[in-house]
């Protein structure tokens, strides 16, 4: 009884550990490159993050400053730009894997097909 005690005590810590390791903070700069049909194009992404609440900042197709807001559940985020242009509202649905100051994701933009994109952290 008592090792049967112990035994659950110890894998709890263990579910409890990995899922703290698990959680992410990506507060500050990345640099997201995307393939686009026209090659790479880079910029700049800004992230902060409280909990799980997620703010994002990022440049525009013409330079304007497009901000959204998403959550962080463990290494996984996922967030949303309404971009207002000729044709109304479009919404941008943004999804990412984080390990490390690395992360891969993909960019859904209404009915078009999705688009992949990395980002690394950029140093303070």
């Amino acid at each position: 009884m008592k090792k049967s005690l112990l035994l659950s005590l110890a894998l709890t810590l263990a579910v409890m550990a990995s899922f703290a390791l698990a959680a992410v903070n990506v507060t500050g700069d990345w640099e997201m490159t995307r393939t686009t049909p026209r090659g790479p194009m880079t910029s700049t992404i800004s992230f902060t993050q409280t909990d799980e609440n997620l703010t994002v900042k990022m440049p525009g197709r013409n330079g304007e400053e497009m901000t959204g807001t998403g959550t962080v559940k463990g290494n996984e985020l996922e967030w949303t730009i309404t971009r207002t242009g000729p044709q109304g509202e479009m919404k941008i649905t943004y999804k990412a894997k984080v390990e490390g100051d690395k992360m891969t994701g993909t960019s859904q933009f209404g009915d078009r097909p999705a688009t992949e994109w990395t980002a690394v952290k950029k140093a303070k």
